[in-house]
């Protein structure tokens, strides 16, 4: 037990290192991306720039880079595009991008957030261990394993031109089985509860990508991949594979949560009476089932209707027809979406209870 311990502080401490050492070491081999402190507004014409809306002119101290230390004179140009504008103070730290054709020019494109995001990571890893303590760290371990595998394993493969369903499926196997294993051990519990979530995963991918090509989704509904027509590696994306992988993990997580509540409290229930019958074992099962489904599959559709807020608020502005609404690719792809993963939790409830109390009938007093 104690060497077990040992290993996951040493796992956690590494795992530590490294979100910090990727935080701190954010944009250092960036070279055309470096950090800047406004020390001056020297002027600020309300009628000039490219546009005629607006120039700031600022002396800026470079922070880092090759040109640390020294100040430049920037020019802030401003247009009639709220959301594109940088209206800078004296004092605020800005992300400078180093034009290097033909005469060397910097131009602001944003203002520093890393410090702030980098704080209330820290706060959230502190409280989650303070509160959690071992419970905690085991989180802590699998969540940073969980975003290595996507951003390490998952999106180069899909970047690499690989099936986005098959590095998806993959990759939520591979966050499953790690996490059930560092939080619950490898026993009944964990693999009732991993069986669960692949089942629901499975079903909510499946259902959305039946529907989604019944309905002529496109996969192109948002800006951003809209964007990446235009990538400079010039790949051919299966769009609707690209939707289809992102309904995958956009479930998993809450998928992942009803299969280790029902497959634990089971797991209690038999530890506390061994005798139960195993249909009231599957019985209690889905109880508990049914009382976690009210609110998760409300959970996950308040996630998708709140990223969507704007776009809510714009139809509402310039009373859209419903008819209208409904029908638009970027409100029928959230719909499917948002359904398709609360399908996949219900599903999870009954393969969850049905495998828990048939190896909890047949392997109660055994670690499998």
């Amino acid at each position: 037990m104690r060497l077990k311990k040992a290993l996951l502080y040493i796992m956690g401490a590494v795992l530590f290192g490294y979100v910090l050492f990727t935080f701190i070491n954010a944009s250092v081999n960036d070279q055309s991306t470096i950090k800047g402190k406004v020390l001056e507004i020297v002027s600020f014409d309300e009628t000039g720039g490219y546009s005629g809306k607006g120039l700031q002119t600022l002396r800026i101290k470079i922070l880092n880079g090759s040109h640390a230390g020294e100040e430049v004179i920037v020019e802030n140009h401003f247009t009639d595009n709220t959301a594109m504008d940088i209206r800078v103070e004296d004092g605020d730290t800005v992300v400078l991008y180093v034009d290097q054709r033909g005469e060397e020019t910097f131009h602001i494109t944003d203002f520093i957030r890393q410090r702030y995001v980098f704080v209330i990571v820290l706060v959230f890893i502190a409280l989650l261990l303070l509160i959690g303590r071992t419970s905690g760290l085991k989180s802590f371990i699998t969540l940073t394993i969980t975003g290595l595998i996507i951003i390490k394993v998952m999106l180069p493969l899909i970047l690499a031109g690989f099936d986005p369903i098959g590095a998806s499926s993959l990759s939520a196997v591979l966050i499953t089985v790690l996490t059930f294993g560092i939080v619950s051990g490898i026993n009944t519990k964990s693999f009732s509860a991993a069986f669960g979530t692949l089942c629901g995963v499975l079903s909510a991918s499946v259902i959305a990508y039946i529907t989604g090509s019944l309905a002529n989704l496109t996969g192109l509904s948002s800006d951003e991949a809209t964007m990446l027509v235009y990538i400079p590696q010039n790949i051919h994306f299966d769009f609707m594979g690209l939707l289809f992988a992102g309904i995958i993990i956009g479930t998993l997580g809450a998928v992942m949560d009803v299969a280790m509540s029902i497959s634990s409290a089971m797991f209690e229930m038999k530890s506390l009476n061994p005798d139960i019958a195993t249909g009231k074992l599957v019985k209690s099962g889905f109880n508990i089932g049914r009382d976690i489904m009210g609110t998760m599959t409300n959970t996950l559709i308040l996630a998708y209707t709140g990223s969507s807020i704007f776009l809510m608020l714009v139809f509402l502005a310039y009373k859209t027809p419903l008819i209208r609404i409904i029908n638009m690719d970027v409100i029928a792809t959230e719909i499917i979406r948002a359904f398709a993963g609360s399908i996949g939790i219900i599903l999870s409830i009954p393969a969850t209870v049905f495998l828990s109390a048939y190896l909890l009938n047949k392997y109660h007093s055994k670690k499998t």
